[in-house]
């Protein structure tokens, strides 16, 4: 079990919301994945900004989050570090504010699911000035950890993606981006990998799903060039990846054996 394994399956367990308490609790997790943010790897980097930024968006979880060791120092370092994409900055500047920012009661009634699913989406827009927006793309050739990484790859040269998420059973990827990126850019990037082809799922009025092909031949990618060089890829065994309690759509127990595997990984990779 690699860095990049862990943290990617931390993230794809947090963006759960019913596992983020858990995720927090757990005396291993979280302080690893703050010391993540120190990562040499901009992979590593991005999939532990996105874990901690999904775990920021359950209220309780941020006064713990505020306070553990070394979190705020380094959102605050990232926010200020000139040679990091600007995805990262806005990243760290999202979780940054959600933590310093006190928790309020909503006024919402209990009963009132909808008025719930309001304030709960607040949290989840993005807090900066530049405007985001959330896109979902059925991934043609999204069926192995090979193709994963390959499509990682791409959508983080691409300027303007913010984060993104895996739902490998569905061979889906949740995307959030700038306002002014065009969704067939994202595409277009994806294609260009020559092995996996994007296409956008959108929801009808009756709320029913739709894939809608994409126009990848015109779109222009405006790419990142100041990302630090990868990892070797041969530091990724495939088989650890099987090693997972829970995938993206589980609603298994996720205070068992995985997150003694993750602890048990960070403790002995990292002293604190």
């Amino acid at each position: 079990m690699d860095a990049l394994s862990v943290v990617s399956q931390l993230r794809d367990l947090a963006s759960e919301p019913q596992n983020r308490e858990a995720i927090v609790q757990d005396k291993g997790c979280l302080p690893g994945l703050v010391l993540f943010l120190d990562h040499c790897n901009p992979q590593v980097l991005h999939c532990a900004l996105q874990a901690l930024r999904y775990l920021a968006e359950y209220p309780s979880n941020r006064e713990i989050m505020k306070n553990e060791l070394g979190m705020m120092v380094s959102l605050e370092s990232l926010q200020e570090r000139n040679h990091t994409s600007e995805d990262i900055r806005v990243l760290a500047t999202e979780i940054y504010e959600l933590l310093k920012k006190p928790v309020q009661t909503a006024k919402v009634r209990i009963n009132n699911s909808s008025s719930t699913k309001k304030v709960q989406a607040q949290f989840f827009i993005n807090s900066t000035k530049k405007k985001a927006k959330t896109i979902t793309l059925q991934i043609e050739g999204l069926h192995n950890m090979d193709n994963r990484s390959i499509c990682e790859e791409a959508l983080l040269k691409v300027n303007g993606v913010i984060s993104f998420t895996f739902q490998m059973a569905l061979q889906r990827c949740i995307i959030r981006i700038y306002s002014d990126l065009k969704t067939e850019s994202v595409a277009s990037a994806i294609a260009a990998t020559k092995i996996l082809q994007a296409h956008q799922v959108v929801k009808t009025e009756s709320g029913e799903e739709v894939v809608v092909p994409l126009n990848t031949s015109t779109a222009k990618v405006k790419e990142n060039f100041n990302l630090p060089d990868y990892l070797p890829e041969d530091e990724k065994p495939e088989k650890e990846h099987h090693k997972a309690i829970s995938r993206t759509g589980a609603k298994e127990d996720t205070n068992g054996t995985w997150f003694n595997a993750a602890a048990n990984f960070l403790t002995k990779t990292f002293y604190w």
